[in-house]
């Protein structure tokens, strides 16, 4: 079991991991190692994620989650398997407790008078420099 949060828990059995070539340097090893680690992870049907928590996985997974649902996260940072390993599992559990905490609801909120006062003054500067613009390109031309 991997700990998201103290109530989120993924079970380890829901993690699939392919191992292939990675690119890059390495020499020879490259060639003869499958070094770079492919998680895949099936948001849609995963019995840990409260329903909530799946909806926001998705919105934040973006393109890396493919039509059937399934999170597809790559690791080849580093040169052993186990390092990449670790690190694919970081990611997701990363990505998962970004997608745990519910966003802060906006509070609508109304500018001061003092700034649409600033806007207002702003717009009118603007129009008399394009007004002054104006009349001087057709006495020219």
């Amino acid at each position: 079991m991997i700990k998201i949060t103290p109530s989120i828990f993924l079970d380890e059995a829901e993690l699939h991991f392919d191992f292939v070539h990675s690119s890059g340097p390495g020499g020879q090893n490259v060639n003869k190692v499958a070094t770079a680690v492919q998680l895949r992870f099936d948001v849609l049907h995963s019995p840990s994620l409260p329903q909530p928590v799946r909806v926001r996985l998705v919105q934040i997974a973006g393109n890396r989650l493919n039509k059937d649902g399934v999170l597809v996260i790559n690791a080849s940072r580093y040169r052993t398997q186990d390092a990449n390993k670790e690190d694919v599992i970081n990611r997701l559990t990363t990505l998962v407790r970004e997608a745990a905490h519910p966003p802060r609801k906006r509070r609508a909120t109304r500018p001061s008078r003092a700034a649409v006062e600033r806007r207002l003054e702003k717009k009118r500067r603007q129009a008399a420099k394009k007004r002054q613009r104006h009349t001087t390109d057709y006495d020219q031309g």
